[in-house]
């Protein structure tokens, strides 16, 4: 089992990309664990952090798209920073997810995430209303001023509806406080134009493209599937940084079946997640509406890819 298997190395080594690692190379965009009856697991939260920061990971993202942010409150958000803080103690960045597509709302939850005790802010796109690029750039500005934490750009058009293009992406970089990227527009030629323009890092935040983008310099990967493959996703990395390029496209290639059932089912991230770890006996709890969880069949699917990753 992936979350208990000591065997993998975890300090941190040097990757010689382009892009600094200010967060550590290996995050984990964790899950919000809720009870039974759909509140706030604060213990559970805190149990599951600890676990994963044992297991190899650099950082912790909290109320990301996995972590079901739309659905949880401002004072929720603030408490799992806290429970995770008292868990985790200063041993790993946390980074909090604060976007949304009110930029008043989203300065507000970057200083109640400030106060709370993140170690920076990750801020999506903002979506539905669809900004233009000038626009865009403004709200990220604003939200960069707002606070003295450091600010990771979050491009995900596919959930948002509006990318933050290459030039403005350049732009932004000259902002002192937005220093990183989390990567989901499927642009490996865009980001690539950044990456050799800027010093921003990097993160990969579609676990199909962890090695791929590390390899052309990236700083590492904000990754779902780490809820439940924390050490073989890093063992990817480490193998890299080793020197060892066959093994760790091997090590990528052995966790795609995963990668695809978690992350291309036809299920969100968060679904499968919570499905995995439920069925592992470890803290998750029900998702939200209006996502549903995950059916006895999809379940299993899961838990078979799983057995055969760890089990290898």
């Amino acid at each position: 089992m992936d979350l208990h298997d000591r065997s993998a190395e975890t300090d941190p080594m040097t990757h010689t990309g382009s892009s600094a690692p200010p967060f550590g190379r290996a995050l984990c965009a964790m899950i919000t664990p809720f009870t039974e009856a759909g509140a706030l697991d604060l213990d559970g939260a805190g149990r599951l952090a600890a676990l994963l920061v044992a297991e190899g990971c650099d950082g912790l993202v909290l109320s990301g798209t996995t972590g079901e942010s739309p659905t949880t409150t401002d004072a929720e958000k603030s408490a799992l920073i806290r429970a995770v803080r008292a868990a985790v103690g200063d041993r790993v960045p946390l980074l909090a997810g604060v976007g949304t597509s009110d930029t008043r709302h989203t300065v507000e939850l970057a200083r109640s995430a400030e106060r709370a005790g993140a170690d920076a802010v990750l801020v999506v796109t903002p979506y539905y209303s669809r900004p233009p690029q000038d626009a865009v750039e403004e709200h990220f500005r604003e939200v960069a001023d707002a606070s003295g934490l450091p600010v990771v750009l979050y491009d995900i058009p596919g959930r948002t509806g509006t990318r933050i293009e290459p030039d403005t992406m350049v732009r932004l970089a000259e902002h002192p406080r937005i220093v990183a990227v989390k990567d989901c527009s499927y642009d490996f030629l865009g980001t690539q134009k950044v990456l050799s323009r800027t010093d921003l890092a990097y993160y990969a935040g579609c676990d199909e493209h962890n090695l791929a983008l590390y390899a052309v310099g990236a700083a590492g990967y904000v990754s779902t599937v780490a809820n439940v493959v924390p050490r073989h996703l890093r063992s990817v990395l480490d193998a890299f940084d080793a020197g060892d390029t066959e093994g760790a496209a091997r090590l990528q290639r052995r966790a795609v079946p995963l990668i695809e059932s978690m992350m291309a089912s036809g299920l969100p991230g968060a679904v499968t997640a919570k499905a995995l770890l439920g069925a592992l006996g470890l803290p998750a709890g029900p998702v939200r509406a209006p996502l549903r969880p995950a059916g006895r069949e999809a379940v299993d699917g899961l838990l078979a890819e799983y057995g055969r990753l760890v089990a290898d």
